[in-house]
């Protein structure tokens, strides 16, 4: 097993604008500061070593400057957290073993996959991000993978086992043109899983072991939507599997941005 990389402190101020052009809204991950401290600053380190600017969404901002920060961005990525996403939102009570919600996260997440789908911008989900997406796509969630069967794997060693288990990405998918040839390890910090894939998302990835869904993606040749259920920005520095996915996002939101003026005049349904 592999240890993480030594964690920077967070210092939002200190993550200015670079020289570069394409920007990223990531939402600052949770309602609790404790947790934000130690996981957004590799979120913002990775994006800014693929090339991206950054812009961070505060939870406590209001909706219409939320819109406007919005205006500004060619991309968003939702990040994980230590909430669950409210079972009520696909249909179901919570059961014990499910986490509380965090709903000024799960407000700022719905205005910025709004923007995203409505603009056709590039969207990377991570985590508890991925669920959200599937939640906002219709889809829903296993709540507790131990409670309710999938035992076969430890989906939750937590950020000091770098490579927790192997996954297997589909054929064909948008994720498979990403990723290095040869088996993928994973690292793994979530207890919930996607159970039925949102409207137009399909299964890009899976625990072969125990068939849990590690990824899924827009069923679309044109829009980059992207969400997996591992932490790849832990690992940016030493896996090419990560490397990958966040240059695929630098690279959809540079093109993104050149053709900003056409995408600014497209209507479509953001579901």
């Amino acid at each position: 097993m592999r240890a993480y990389d030594t964690l920077l402190p967070l210092d939002p101020l200190a993550y200015t604008d670079t020289s570069m052009n394409a920007r990223i809204a990531i939402p600052v991950p949770s309602s609790d500061p404790e947790y934000n401290a130690r996981s957004l600053a590799p979120y913002i380190q990775s994006l800014q070593s693929a090339g991206l600017e950054v812009s961070i969404i505060p939870l406590t901002e209001r909706p219409d400057r939320v819109a406007r920060l919005l205006s500004a961005v060619q991309g968003i990525l939702l990040p994980g957290s230590r909430f669950d996403a409210d079972p009520q939102r696909y249909g179901e009570q919570p059961i014990p073993a499910c986490n509380p919600s965090d709903p000024a996260r799960t407000a700022v997440d719905e205005l910025l996959l709004q923007d995203a789908f409505n603009l056709r911008k590039p969207i990377f989900a991570i985590c508890q991000g991925m669920q959200n997406l599937n939640v906002w796509r219709n889809g829903s969630l296993i709540q507790d993978l131990p409670t309710q069967g999938y035992t076969k794997v430890n989906h939750a060693p937590g950020r000091a086992v770098a490579e927790a288990h192997l996954i297997e990405i589909a054929p064909g998918s948008r994720l498979a043109d990403l990723v290095p040839p040869g088996p993928q390890l994973v690292n793994s910090s979530h207890h919930q899983a996607v159970h039925a894939p949102g409207d137009n998302l399909r299964v890009a990835a899976v625990s072969p072991a125990d068939g849990v869904i590690e990824a899924v993606e827009l069923n679309s040749s044109s829009h980059f939507v992207i969400g997996v259920q591992w932490h790849p920005e832990r690992t940016y520095s030493f896996s090419p599997l990560s490397r990958s996915l966040f240059s695929a996002l630098a690279r959809a939101a540079e093109a993104w941005r050149k053709s900003e003026p056409a995408a600014q005049h497209h209507t479509v349904s953001a579901r």
